[in-house]
């Protein structure tokens, strides 16, 4: 074999173990969401994967599975627990049964505004509920806006306490979202979003709750008549990794997902706020009947369900519970 034959081989050899070992190095992150590709959760998953593959210089690449590919949230939750997938996009609601502290901040007419939701989030409260979940070996990256929910339904426009009786409307899985509703004297039912639609379009269900935006995307005026902009709770969504795989990477590579996140994060919490009443009219326009919630409904409404907070504390340190009022008190 003549040299310049030797030289090639060698050449080629070189540059696969390279090239193999470039491979090798890619650090791969797999993060799932159930929400429509349109939505800004869905876009804010953009954001973050472009800020780390750009921030990491090719080093961590993050591959998406929005739209409920891998599954409904519960099963996004699952693989994030077992560590099948490196993080999930999806509401607070689909961990209130492993950390029931956070039904403290899912109560009925707690907060007025998203600014006054965030302040508390993204203070003491949100610290502590971050200890929770550590606990339970999750890492939660942040938190973001779904919204203020409200109820649409396809019985009559929402006018009084008592038109609330006996609709069968579906819930998240959350106890204090559920309490609520049967203190209204409705029949919620726990049901994945992902089984909804249905369950509307063939009148299982009277009713559902949601953000404006995700009643939008997810299409479900075509399968409900009347909307009303009850806000019964604010939702919030966060953003889970595995603690186990997110402690495995190296300090520069949590950093720079970190980093990441915050960014993803900002950067969703303004679209939401700056979309939500054109989700709105889109649903009029494609013919909801809107009524809105008089300031007397809204507090008879409140008066209501006062009585979640009290059946809470059998579940929840009551000096937890509050102090999520407090803070809220605080941020008005």
């Amino acid at each position: 074999m003549s040299t310049s034959h030797v030289v090639k081989i060698v050449s080629l050899l070189t540059a696969g173990m390279l090239l193999s070992s470039s491979v090798l190095a890619t650090e791969r992150l797999r993060v799932a969401g159930n929400f429509p590709t349109d939505h800004s959760v869905s876009r804010a998953m953009e954001v973050f994967k472009e800020e780390v593959e750009s921030a990491s210089e090719g080093e961590i690449r993050v591959d998406l599975f929005p739209a409920m590919q891998l599954g409904g949230a519960t099963e996004n939750v699952d693989q994030v627990r077992s560590g099948s997938i490196f993080a999930v996009f999806t509401s607070i609601a689909y961990f209130t049964r492993s950390v029931p502290d956070y039904e403290a901040v899912s109560l009925p007419f707690l907060f007025d505004s998203r600014d006054q939701a965030f302040a508390v989030m993204d203070g003491p409260v949100g610290a502590h509920l971050d200890d929770k979940m550590a606990e339970l070996g999750f890492v939660n990256l942040g938190y973001g806006e779904l919204g203020f929910r409200h109820v649409t339904n396809n019985l009559r426009p929402i006018t009084s306490v008592e038109d609330f009786e006996g609709m069968r409307i579906r819930l998240q899985p959350n106890e204090v979202h559920l309490q609520t509703f049967r203190a209204l004297g409705a029949n919620p039912v726990a049901m994945d979003v992902s089984e909804l639609y249905s369950a509307l379009q063939q009148g299982v269900l009277d009713a559902q709750e949601n953000p404006y935006n995700i009643i939008a995307s997810r299409r479900f005026n075509e399968v409900q008549e009347h909307l009303s902009d009850s806000g019964h709770f604010y939702d919030f969504i966060n953003a889970v990794a595995n603690q186990r795989r997110y402690n495995d990477l190296s300090d520069e590579h949590r950093a720079i997902v970190d980093d990441a996140m915050q960014t993803a994060m900002v950067w969703q919490r303004d679209a939401a706020a700056e979309e939500e009443e054109s989700w709105r009219q889109q649903l009029v326009d494609e013919g909801m009947t809107f009524t809105p919630i008089s300031l007397e409904l809204r507090a008879e409404l409140r008066e209501a369900t006062r009585e979640v907070a009290d059946s809470l504390k059998e579940r929840v340190d009551p000096e937890f519970i509050e102090q999520v009022f407090q803070e809220a008190e605080a941020a008005l």
